[in-house]
């Protein structure tokens, strides 16, 4: 860890010179279209190519140092080493402490290890940063619908469907939650 930690920082000093060279605002225009656009897409498909260019350019959003260090963590976190993923998320928030993505991982690697206290406050800390972001709703509902708090598990989902509609099985998932919450065991 103690190695990718200095890799990313070398690539920080790195990357600061090269991002100043290039168009800074792009990738920040090109998010904002896409996450105003979303909520409009035509069908679950195209929200689904737009929900996946969304994740990259938030993957991407905080330089090259960070990014590595997301990818990392997010290896880690798929190779259930939660642990690990941690180190990697918490030195990209060393680097960018206001990236929303990087609280976002974060929160998966805390409830992964077991952290739901924690993965909350991150969920909350990356939508403070990025209220529209969809994975951060969908898994605040899923942490609560995991813990039996299907009011909150409800509220989380109607945010999430109010950024993307499109949700697959959104529609579908909205009456289990609303029956749960209400609890009807019809």
């Amino acid at each position: 860890m103690r190695t990718c930690l200095i890799l990313a920082l070398l690539m920080s000093t790195w990357s600061a010179s090269a991002f100043a060279q290039s168009r800074p605002d792009q990738p920040r225009t090109e998010l904002d279209q896409l996450l105003t656009a979303l909520p409009m897409a035509p069908n679950e498909e195209t929200a689904s190519r737009m929900e996946s260019r969304i994740a990259m350019l938030w993957l991407k959003s905080g330089g090259p140092a960070v990014g590595l260090l997301l990818s990392h963590g997010t290896r880690n976190l798929e190779n259930k080493e939660a642990d690990e993923a941690l180190q990697d998320f918490d030195a990209a928030l060393a680097l960018e402490p206001n990236l929303a993505e990087a609280y976002g991982r974060r929160a998966l690697a805390r409830y992964q290890a077991g952290d739901v206290t924690g993965a909350v406050q991150d969920l909350e800390e990356t939508l403070r940063r990025e209220p529209r972001h969809f994975g951060a709703w969908r898994t605040l509902s899923s942490i609560a619908e995991a813990q039996g708090h299907y009011a909150g598990a409800l509220a989380a989902w109607k945010k999430l469907l109010e950024v993307d509609p499109k949700t697959p099985d959104g529609a579908k998932h909205l009456k289990e939650l609303t029956r749960l919450a209400e609890g009807d065991d019809s």
